[in-house]
């Protein structure tokens, strides 16, 4: 059972600054988070700007942090929460504040643009399609369960503390980026990216990434890693150094 009332504790601002504003409402058994606010929207303050959709746990926009765990509001549901004491929501604090609960996001999108498109290789059969082993078509498929919710992103040091945005391209997009790189059609070389561009290196795979992600996607052990080992055969293992070198190795 859950209690009849709950209060909540939010973030109500800008960029230019703000503090936490609370509210007290009904709930009742089923509730989720984003239910609460939208009842504080109807019935309390019509003003508060949250960003929402699906409410279905599957478009990813309304990612917050619940209690300080960066979280998609749809699929929290109040009974897990310790109702006994106020329900803090906040933005995302890896991203630019629009307004209260709601994240200028479109870094994103804009750095995704940097990475190396699908090229397919040449088609090796005689009816102009492409042989390969159904392992090899399984394996890039649990990233394309990405929501771009970006609760990777928001929880990722190298983002969240360091703000290197200019040098490290986060979670989400390694995890893009091995979605090309493990499809078995793809012949795009985007090592050389990743290396000097897109700052592999700074991932220290704590698997933060992994924990917070509502697709269950294993981020830093199918993603990351293998990523990463790809990037150490090519440019630090001695005899594929000297094939480069020669000319025999793109």
């Amino acid at each position: 059972m859950i209690p009849s009332t709950a209060t909540f504790l939010i973030w109500r601002g800008d960029a230019q600054g703000g503090a936490f504003q609370e509210y007290r409402i009904g709930i009742s058994e089923g509730m989720v988070v984003l239910d609460a606010v939208h009842r504080i929207q109807a019935e309390q303050d019509n003003t508060l700007a949250v960003r929402w959709n699906c409410k279905a746990g599957k478009c990813g926009s309304c990612a917050a942090e619940v209690n300080g765990r960066p979280r998609l509001m749809c699929m929290t549901r109040l009974g897990d929460l310790a109702l006994d004491r106020p329900v803090t929501l906040e933005p995302m604090r890896t991203f630019p504040l629009l307004r209260d609960l709601v994240t200028d996001v479109s870094w994103n999108f804009r750095t995704k643009l940097a990475i190396q498109p699908l090229r397919t290789r040449p088609a090796d059969a005689p009816d102009g399609t492409w042989r390969m082993m159904q392992r090899d078509v399984d394996r890039p498929q649990e990233f394309r369960k990405c929501i771009e919710c970006f609760l990777c992103q928001d929880v990722c040091h190298v983002l969240r503390d360091h703000r290197l945005f200019d040098r490290y391209i986060g979670p989400r997009l390694l995890v893009y980026t091995a979605q090309l790189e493990m499809n078995p059609i793809d012949a795009a070389d985007r090592l050389g990216d990743l290396k000097d561009l897109h700052g592999i290196g700074y991932c220290n795979i704590t698997k933060c990434c992994t924990t917070v992600c509502p697709e269950e996607i294993k981020i830093t052990d199918n993603a990351i890693i293998p990523l990463k080992e790809r990037l150490v055969d090519a440019f630090y293992d001695p005899l594929t150094r000297l094939a480069r070198a020669l000319g025999l190795r793109g």
